[in-house]
């Protein structure tokens, strides 16, 4: 190793512990796709700290790529479920949640994908019992002494290795369906009467019809719709840790949920204090395109550009869905750069710019960026929050109904819908956000509020990483809820006692009154005899 690179990491270290007290050791069970991406923003902090950070993670995953970084060490274990199984896996649940999508919300996406749900939970069981019952990896992991881990809880195992390891734990993410995790695993109470239950599509102040249309929604879930196989998780970690537990107890003892959000996007709902919300953590300033990039925006003149993106997810679409949106795209003034894997569609206009791939917050941050045409993934629409720039939403599924929803609500958006979407429809949105000043506004609006925080959103994220590191955890912020009993959380035990009280007081009440009626009649007729 050359001097340059041993004194780096000597100042690393010794920064390390200047400002954080020490260098701590940090395990990661991680999940993929846009959630390995977030959690990724964290990891890479965390080592720029001088934090060891070790990813757990099967063979067979896809996004979660050894290679992908040098800083981040990565733990492999073989799985059993080999790649291309997964990645069709994950095709074939994407594909159907866009085909049935709903015009308004996501909902029976999930509840008609039960099946993948169940798949989805039986897949990240195989890997955490893989994991688990590696006897030559456990060890490996013991004799690391880490320091806390770092979980995604849509993906279960993270807290049976931090019991099994005996160190505390952190949760990063973004949401659960229908808030399952969040309630029975961190006690967080969520009034269905004001609160949006995700994937509902539902924003803002609720009218009474939309009021009753959550109810069901998280009725729904709570009686129909699992996100895991509970039964098969609470015996999995039973059975591993010699005692009775469930998967929500084991969960609630994360000390921290650190979740992907903020009160821009969201509205705002009640919380814990051991849960923060540091949603924009991957935003940053943007930086140069390049040239040839850049040229093609600088010929835009004062009509600025549009940026199209529909995420890495969709990778095509069909030829006349294509062709609606090209012919769309064709009619407005302003240059487009449409990130776009397909054959090029027949009524492309010379305005149009296709991209396999685009710097996505280097254009969103560009100041001829007049508008941001967004499938909702919240990685994106906190880019465009973060600097500014207003939507056309075209949700696909899960979370992106709601986030464009909100963005509606707040003035920020217009949403189309991807399932009848035509050249028309699109092309009436696109002049709305961009010739009225109403949407700019709002959105300049957001990123200010997003802007306008003591802490930015990955410092607090690592903070209370390190917080959990120096203090060996942080049980002062767990809510006292969740030692109780159901009946004792709800009081049932308090109400039946009160109400046997009542019962018993109002029984001797009438019984003393039958017994003085009973005496007083006696003393009358006692009286007439005499």
């Amino acid at each position: 190793m050359s001097m340059a690179w041993i004194s780096a990491l000597l100042l690393l270290q010794l920064s390390c512990y200047f400002n954080s007290g020490s260098c701590g050791k940090v395990l990661v069970w991680p999940m993929e796709y846009s959630h390995w991406m977030s959690m990724k923003n964290i990891i890479e902090e965390l080592i720029q700290r001088g934090h060891e950070v070790t990813v757990l993670r099967p063979s067979s995953f896809i996004f979660v790529d050894v290679n992908s970084s040098s800083g981040i060490k990565f733990e492999t274990f073989p799985s059993s479920v080999s790649r291309e199984q997964l990645e069709e896996f994950y095709s074939q649940l994407l594909t159907k949640l866009i085909n049935i999508g709903s015009i308004d919300s996501c909902l029976f996406c999930f509840l008609n994908s039960d099946d993948f749900s169940k798949a989805f939970s039986d897949n990240v069981h195989f890997f955490c019992k893989e994991a688990v019952s590696n006897k030559k990896l456990m060890t490996k992991l013991h004799e690391s002494r880490f320091d806390v881990l770092l979980a995604d809880p849509i993906a279960p195992c993270g807290e049976l290795l931090a019991e099994l390891l005996k160190i505390p734990f952190v949760y990063s993410l973004r949401f659960s369906p229908g808030f399952q995790v969040e309630k029975h695993g961190g006690g967080l109470i969520v009034p269905p009467s004001y609160v949006p239950t995700m994937l509902l599509g539902l924003g803002g102040q609720m009218s009474f019809i939309e009021r009753v249309k959550n109810m069901i929604g998280m009725l729904l879930f709570e009686g129909w719709f699992e996100i895991f196989n509970e039964k098969n998780w609470n015996q999995f970690y039973s059975e591993t840790l010699g005692k009775r537990t469930t998967l929500y107890e084991t969960m609630a003892k994360a000390e921290m949920w650190l979740i992907r959000s903020y009160w821009d996007l969201e509205f705002p709902r009640p919380s814990l204090p051991n849960f923060d919300f540091v949603g924009g953590l991957h935003c940053k300033p943007a930086k140069p395109l390049p040239k040839e990039m850049e040229d093609f925006v600088q010929s835009s003149g004062e009509h600025g550009v549009v940026v199209f993106s529909l995420g890495s997810m969709i990778s095509s679409m069909t030829e006349e869905r294509a062709n609606a949106i090209a012919s769309a795209l064709a009619q407005i003034p302003q240059k487009v750069l449409w990130r776009f894997d397909g054959n090029k569609p027949d009524t492309l206009g010379p305005n149009t710019q296709l991209y396999k791939w685009l710097p996505q917050n280097d254009l969103l941050g560009h100041p001829k960026t007049r508008a941001f045409v967004t499938h909702g993934g919240a990685n994106g629409v906190y880019e465009a929050i973060y600097h500014g720039i207003p939507m056309v939403g075209i949700p696909l599924f899960g979370e992106q109904y709601d986030n464009i929803a909100n963005m509606v609500a707040k003035g920020a958006a217009v949403k189309v819908n991807f399932i009848t979407i035509t050249s028309t429809e699109l092309l009436n949105a696109l002049k709305t956000v961009l010739n009225s000043p109403f949407y700019k506004e709002n959105a300049m609006w957001l990123s200010t509020i997003h802007h306008d925080q003591p802490m930015k959103p990955l410092d607090r994220a690592a903070f209370w990483i390190e917080f959990v590191m120096r203090h060996k955890g942080a049980k002062h912020l767990r809510p006292l809820a969740q030692n109780l009993t159901w009946y004792q959380y709800h009081s049932l035990d308090v109400i039946g006692f009160l109400l046997a009280g009542v019962v018993i007081i109002t029984f001797l009440v009438i019984k003393c009154c039958l017994i003085c009626s009973r005496n007083f009649v006696k003393m009358v007729k006692k009286q007439k005899r005499e």
